[in-house]
């Protein structure tokens, strides 16, 4: 009986390991081309971070204010130092968050990474590093009615 106990203990010991340290990656596009590139882009950090994965599920996520003539860029990619790169496109338009509330001309996004990596990162000692906001940031490609705009 002890000894079926132990296997179990380590199995479930083995299984949450895995869990936490598997990385994947869904990102919706191939972005490390574009990141690598030497083509213009658009960066901007959180304005503020939440950081509350002992909540569950989306209790890890950053909050940005983007300019409204991004609202048509195909994609963006979020990086997080620690955590990696992600992918993704847009989808709806908000103008408040957590109360953040968009200024006039922008729009927020929030960008959630993963429970069990922010969980990873914590354990690692790394909390402050994911609660500071200058280590969330947003990359678009430069929106080309803007590139016209700076040169007039």
């Amino acid at each position: 009986m002890r000894r079926r106990l132990r296997y179990i203990l380590l199995l479930l010991l083995s299984l949450s390991i895995i869990t936490l340290w598997w990385t994947v990656n869904d990102s919706d596009c191939n972005f490390e081309p574009f990141l690598a590139s030497k083509t213009t882009k658009f960066q901007v950090h959180a304005t503020k971070v939440i950081i509350q994965p002992w909540r569950g599920r989306h209790h890890v996520y950053g909050i940005f204010m983007i300019p409204d003539e991004y609202k048509q860029a195909p994609f963006f990619v979020v990086t997080v130092q620690g955590a990696g790169s992600y992918c993704s496109k847009q989808s709806g338009y908000q103008k408040n968050f957590d109360d953040i509330f968009a200024e006039p001309g922008t729009y927020l996004v929030r960008k959630f990474i993963r429970t069990r990596i922010a969980l990873r990162l914590i354990l690692q000692g790394s909390y402050f590093q994911l609660n500071d906001k200058q280590n969330w940031t947003l990359t678009f490609p430069e929106q080309k009615t803007s590139t016209a705009r700076r040169n007039s």
